[in-house]
């Protein structure tokens, strides 16, 4: 429905939403109008689905903080889908926050309130005890790195941060110096960077999260073309845990794991192995806090969420570091096999096998590289 000619609105799950029409049309960021991602909806309606989930359980004051909400899409979503919750948004840009405000107008909304501050000076004004957030947000332009620890420090014990970061190219390993000084790791290029980037920004924000003395667990992870994700949760209590290490990554066979410490040649073939980070190299999923997720699936959601959502249930406890039907079968020199035939083959060979959320054609497994070469070029059962 239009408003007039430059402002129109749209509708994403329940809520409706004021956006410049300049914002929709231009595939730049615009400078002179607030800034509207439409392809970001799959990761809102993810980020509803996670945060309906998280506060179904959550024993305290139902708050959640937007620290960069632009045009505020995910916060009005929040106050207007997720019933007793109480949001507060900030921003810089004074036309943003005009239209997220007339749009908490146009949704009849009580508990949504707007502030314009720096963002770290907004989290600061929650980061004492008995006013921190039940849910806290930072979804920058770029990295999220210098926002993490202002965001620990607002998020209320046994609440939940949530991060996305959108600097690609710095992750996957175009920018290996910028990385480092971001991330404090460095990635490796392969068929799975998106899942190495996504535990360097675990990586460093449970490192960050140490160095305060509090404890972040990541629950759920997503990603998109466009940017990744990540849910932690967090407990005000030291953290205990050594899941902070390596990926090793060998060329020459394909083989890849993690590890605590760096290593120098591969398991598998000797030889040199080319590692990434330090990152997280525990778990991306709670599989409980999964299979809940999947209960709250609303019926107005991307049908992909569920797909997704279902696939991370499943590899919710599987080893780290997936591989894809297409780097197989080139490995091989090949025809691809269809995902459903490896993953059979593999768990009838006693290995465990499962899809993966992060790539359509890409499957995890506890089965060496050479045994799934094996397999994958074995005739089909008859």
């Amino acid at each position: 429905m239009q408003i007039n000619d430059q402002i129109t609105t749209i509708t994403e799950g329940k809520t409706q939403i004021l956006v410049p029409r300049g914002a929709l049309e231009q595939k730049v960021p615009p400078r002179d109008i607030a800034f509207f991602n439409p392809r970001a909806k799959l990761s809102r309606d993810f980020s509803i689905i996670v945060y309906s989930t998280f506060l179904k359980n959550f024993d305290g004051q139902k708050s959640f903080l937007d620290g960069l909400s632009g045009l505020g899409a995910r916060g009005l979503r929040v106050a207007n889908e997720i019933k007793g919750t109480e949001v507060f948004v900030n921003d810089l840009n004074p036309s943003a926050l005009e239209l997220s405000k007339n749009s908490a107008e146009l949704n009849g909304l009580h508990n949504y309130i707007i502030s314009r501050s720096d963002i770290c000076q907004f989290f600061n004004g929650f980061s004492k005890k008995g006013s921190r957030g039940a849910i806290v947000d930072i979804d920058p332009f770029g990295s999220p790195a210098k926002y993490i620890d202002c965001g620990l420090r607002a998020t209320v014990h046994k609440g939940l941060l949530s991060i996305s970061a959108t600097d690609l190219q710095v992750l996957h390993g175009l920018f290996n110096d910028a990385c480092k000084k971001k991330y404090h790791g460095t990635p490796v290029k392969t068929t799975y960077s998106n899942e190495i980037s996504i535990r360097l920004v675990l990586g460093l924000s449970i490192a960050v999260a140490a160095r305060l003395d509090v404890e972040a667990t990541p629950i759920f992870v997503e990603t998109n073309q466009h940017y990744y994700r990540v849910y932690l949760r967090i407990l005000n209590k030291p953290d205990t845990r050594n899941n902070i290490g390596y990926i090793a990554h060998c060329r020459n066979c394909g083989n890849r794991h993690t590890t605590p410490e760096q290593i120098q040649n591969c398991t598998l073939c000797s030889h040199k192995v080319e590692l990434a980070g330090p990152l997280w190299i525990g778990s991306l999923f709670e599989r409980d806090f999964v299979a809940q997720m999947i209960q709250n699936i609303p019926d107005y959601s991307d049908k992909k969420c569920e797909k997704s959502i279902r696939k991370a249930l499943l590899e919710s406890e599987m080893p780290a570091c997936y591989y894809t039907l297409d780097e197989i079968a080139q490995m091989l020199k090949s025809a691809p096999i269809p995902l459903e035939q490896i993953i059979l083959r593999l768990q009838q060979n006693g290995f465990s096998a499962s899809p993966t959320s992060l790539n359509p054609t890409g499957f995890r497994t506890d089965c060496k590289i050479d045994k799934i070469k094996e397999l994958f070029s074995a005739q089909p059962i008859s």
